[in-house]
């Protein structure tokens, strides 16, 4: 079967609009109508007329969209789990304040942050203590608003966009079970999870690289290690790092610490992937063509499949912590 072929002609018969994350497989990617990074696509999809959304990325972002619109179907080829995502829950959110409260800071004295890479029942936790979701591409705007309450912030669940951003502002950072974390001498508390993907990159690549082709850019993602992000010469969300690269001369040589399948669409040449091994998002790229079209033709048949539902209480707060997020320009 020509799986795309039949994609195409779903697409005009039904009121359905196709998400599509920068890490998608090409062949999905292409056949998006919305593609972005994790901040556009929340916005966007948001915004968007039709009544059902097809997105084609991992779980949490699926919620989110259906947190900030719930009167929108939302659907997914393939419900994929970020493996970032799954490393922090309610349960290790509470004990992350317990440990706070016992150094001696009041549960009111803190203030959450949680990458939009967690779960909605995280992101709730998060919206009950009044706290914000962030993004790569917005994370050092939300800290710098949360800075203003004085109160200390728990960044949850990436370690290394935490303690980037905060290097970044001139601020101290700790990682909680990592090394002696004392929340009272740090300004930003950081969950000990990360990205398996982007930790594939190390300073060793950077300088085999910059030994290799003397004058070449290097660009990463904040969600790779702090060593690796000290030694680029450009950080910056996915949707950052297509405008920078994009905007150097195409004679110049850029090295990209992020996920291969971005990264291979940048441009044709003078670009080269920061790994000696393929940096594939194994969740991102679970969803194919066939589990795109089998999810229109579910809509169209009338019995959805991998639709996206979340309970009202949880809704409710992890809205307000995204909602926070999306008022802050």
């Amino acid at each position: 079967m020509d799986y795309k072929a039949e994609i195409l002609k779903l697409k005009k018969e039904l009121p359905v609009t196709i998400v599509g994350h920068f890490y998608q497989r090409d062949e999905v990617f292409e056949l998006a109508d919305i593609t972005g990074d994790s901040l556009e696509l929340a916005r966007r999809a948001k915004e968007d007329k039709n009544p059902w959304i097809v997105f084609c990325g991992v779980g949490f972002m699926g919620q989110s969209v259906k947190i900030i619109a719930p009167q929108k179907r939302v659907v997914m080829p393939k419900i994929a789990c970020c493996a970032m995502a799954r490393m922090i829950d309610a349960s290790y959110f509470d004990e992350s304040v317990e440990f706070l409260e016992k150094h001696g800071i009041k549960k009111e004295d803190i203030l959450p942050i949680t990458y939009i890479n967690s779960d909605a029942a995280v992101k709730a936790k998060v919206g009950k203590m009044g706290g914000l979701v962030c993004t790569s591409s917005n994370a050092s705007k939300i800290i710098t608003r949360a800075l203003e309450s004085g109160k200390k912030i728990l960044f949850v669940p990436d370690r290394c966009l935490g303690q980037n951003i905060a290097n970044m502002m001139g601020l101290k950072s700790c990682v909680i079970g990592e090394g002696e974390c004392n929340p009272k001498e740090a300004d930003i508390i950081c969950f000990n999870g990360f990205c398996s993907v982007h930790q594939l990159f190390s300073v060793d690549d950077v300088r085999f690289y910059r030994q290799k082709y003397p004058g070449i850019k290097v660009a990463v993602h904040p969600e790779c290690d702090p060593s690796v992000v000290k030694e680029a010469d450009f950080v910056g969300s996915t949707s950052q790092l297509i405008k920078y690269v994009a905007s150097l001369d195409p004679e110049q040589k850029v090295v990209v610490g992020t996920e291969y399948n971005l990264v291979h669409r940048m441009r044709e040449k003078n670009t080269y992937v920061l790994s000696a091994t393929k940096p594939e998002c194994p969740t991102m790229n679970e969803t194919t063509l066939k589990d795109l079209y089998d999810v229109l033709v579910s809509i169209k048949e009338g019995n959805p499949i991998n639709e996206i539902f979340v309970d009202e209480e949880t809704a409710k707060y992890a809205k307000l912590a995204l909602d926070r997020m999306l008022e802050i320009k």
